[in-house]
């Protein structure tokens, strides 16, 4: 009797200590309790994911392991959450990361495969099944003896249980590049006194290992330093992939992470020539093949952008300094190989986009968009669905990235983004017209089948010198009196704002009651004044940041209306709604 009370005593401590564990970990990652528990033993984390199968670049297959999107935006806060942590430690204790280019800020296989330029010997490694080499054991070991985490067992294990599918880190999940590499950052210290001794220079990429040097000698030592080299993975509990062990001589094509590294960095002909290949077939029939299997539009663009990012490596740096002046520059003087993409980045948000793309004019005006469409999910099913406790929207809010302000000159806000969209449309001021080459080349006359809208959202202010009065007087356009959306050209809508009230103009913020727009907020009212919205300090949204003792602008705003769209009335903004619901249905 004694015996099982002690048994379940110790249960009891135990389960004590899994759930101030699981609070712990709550807080770390920044979820609800309830949501962690929901996750780990109610539904549990197994069948949170699906399995598929894409093709390598290189030929064969490779199967992920792919999170729904309720796992996977956990296990992003969380690797987020990590890397930070691991970030902080390196700082602290003054510890440089020389060796790893994959998964690192500011580094990728460009900065990986420049250590390796001109060199007269390159050795490249792979390791066998990588992601598989990591087990459940191995990831819980970790959070608890690295220094950087210091994890309790129990708060490791539920940790190992967020971010392990199958026992072992699944290849498909967003936490596992960045835990398989902090994993293998031991492995790297004693590769790396390997490879000074031998006078190499040493990087890797995920799984994939170079090695570098002018040294003459090397030939001859080639198969010692490759013995040692396996010695080492092995008691590391990893295996090398002799099939992708190679090799090259100055005196052929020398490659590492797939760029040529010769004399300067290059992409092979032939994979620029097959991925233009590639989107020729798309453009033509709406579908094409990577090693015989139906390709993604990511795929695509992951090809596209691999062939781009050494002319973007070297224009950045330009383009950033001076990215407002810049953006007509580049989107008129692109190379070759960049209007490619250009083409295709248009085809891909605007020309046949898989959602409706809605463009909005300012950045927050997504957040009250989504609050409304949240609030009245039932009414819009065009529009936005939802599954369970969480909602899928039907639309692509648009977001402005470099890329896109490079590539189509879709800057950070205003009416420039407009007009260059227009432009694509119609070849107006000089523009390539993307949108007649498109309509030109498909077979499948895809101007007459299902394109889904693309909407550009204004705020309804038909005053001089303001993004709306700019945008139709450049277009030669007007807006009838009550009128908030018109056909622009093929899929391209114009949207603006609903005039409530007998107002004369309209900015998002002005669809709510006068109830709302006075809600206090840390003792501050609401202003929609330019100066406290320009001064918010950068990456702290969760703090009123705002300079003014009296009031909080459009950030903060926003942030309310999200949190508390449930309560909120959006009775003015079914018009607008209901203007895009409309050119949904009807653009069918």
């Amino acid at each position: 009797m004694i015996g099982i009370m002690s048994s379940y005593t110790l249960f009891l401590f135990i389960m004590n200590n899994y759930r101030e564990a699981r609070q712990s970990v709550s807080k770390l990652i920044g979820i609800e309790l309830r949501k962690l528990t929901y996750i780990l033993y109610e539904k549990k984390t197994h069948s949170f994911y699906s399995t598929f199968i894409i093709p390598k670049k290189n030929g064969g297959n490779r199967k992920i392991y792919a999170p729904d999107d309720e796992l996977k935006w956990v296990q992003k806060k969380l690797a987020n959450k990590l890397y930070s942590i691991h970030a902080q430690y390196l700082e602290d204790n003054n510890i440089k990361s020389v060796i790893s280019h994959g998964f690192e800020k500011d580094k990728n296989i460009i900065s990986n495969a420049y250590i390796h330029k001109n060199k007269r010997f390159i050795l490249n490694v792979d390791i066998s099944n990588f992601f598989d080499s990591f087990h459940f054991g191995r990831v819980k070991g970790f959070f608890i003896k690295n220094k950087a985490f210091n994890f309790s067992d129990e708060e490791s294990t539920i940790l190992a249980q967020l971010v392990c599918y199958n026992g072992k880190l699944p290849q498909g999940a967003p936490t596992s590049p960045l835990i398989a590499n902090l994993i293998f950052n031991i492995a790297d210290l004693q590769i790396l006194k390997l490879a000074r001794a031998y006078k190499l220079n040493y990087t890797r990429y995920a799984d994939d290992l170079s090695f570098s040097t002018n040294i003459i000698t090397f030939g001859s030592a080639y198969s010692l330093f490759l013995e040692e080299l396996s010695s080492i993975l092995i008691k590391n509990g990893f295996k090398l992939n002799e099939d992708k062990t190679r090799l090259q001589f100055f005196s052929s094509r020398q490659e590492v992470t797939g760029i040529t590294v010769n004399q300067k960095l290059n992409v092979s002909k032939k994979f620029i020539k097959d991925t233009r290949a590639m989107a020729d077939k798309l453009y033509k029939t709406d579908e094409f093949q990577i090693n015989g299997t139906n390709g993604t539009l990511n795929q695509l663009e992951g090809r596209f952008s691999f062939i781009n990012q050494l002319d973007w490596f070297n224009n950045k740096c330009e383009y950033k300094i001076n990215k407002k002046s810049s953006e007509k520059k580049y989107i008129h003087s692109l190379n070759t190989r960049e209007k490619q993409f250009q083409i295709f980045l248009f085809y891909k948000y605007f020309y046949n986009p898989d959602k409706v793309t809605l463009v909005t004019e300012g950045k927050t005006d997504i957040i009250h968009v989504k609050a409304a469409l949240k609030k009245y999910y039932n009414k819009y099913p065009e529009l936005i669905v939802k599954k369970g406790d969480e909602f899928e929207f039907k639309i692509n809010f648009l977001k402005r990235t470099d890329r896109l302000a490079y590539f189509l000159g879709i800057v950070s806000d205003g009416a420039d983004t407009m007009k260059n969209i227009w432009n694509f449309y119609t070849g107006h001021n000089n523009h390539y017209n993307i949108n007649d080459y498109l309509e030109n080349k498909s077979l499948n006359n895809i101007k007459q089948v299902n394109r889904k809208p693309s909407i550009l959202l204004f705020d309804n202010e038909q005053i001089k010198d303001k993004p709306l009065y700019s945008f139709l007087k450049y277009t030669n356009l007007e807006l009838k009196d009550n009128q908030i959306s018109i056909k622009l050209i093929s899929n391209l809508y114009l949207q603006t704002f609903p005039l409530i009230s007998n107002m004369r103009e309209a900015e998002i913020e002005d669809l709510y009651s006068t109830e709302v727009l006075n809600t206090e907020i840390r003792g501050k009212t609401f202003k929609k004044d330019k100066k406290i919205n320009k001064n918010k300090k950068k990456k702290n949204s969760d703090n009123d940041t705002e300079s003014s003792n009296k009031h909080y602008g459009k950030h903060i705003f926003s942030q309310y209306i999200k949190e508390n769209y449930a309560s909120i009335d959006f009775t003015n903004f079914i018009p607008l709604l209901d203007s895009i619901n409309t050119i949904v249905i009807n653009n069918k």
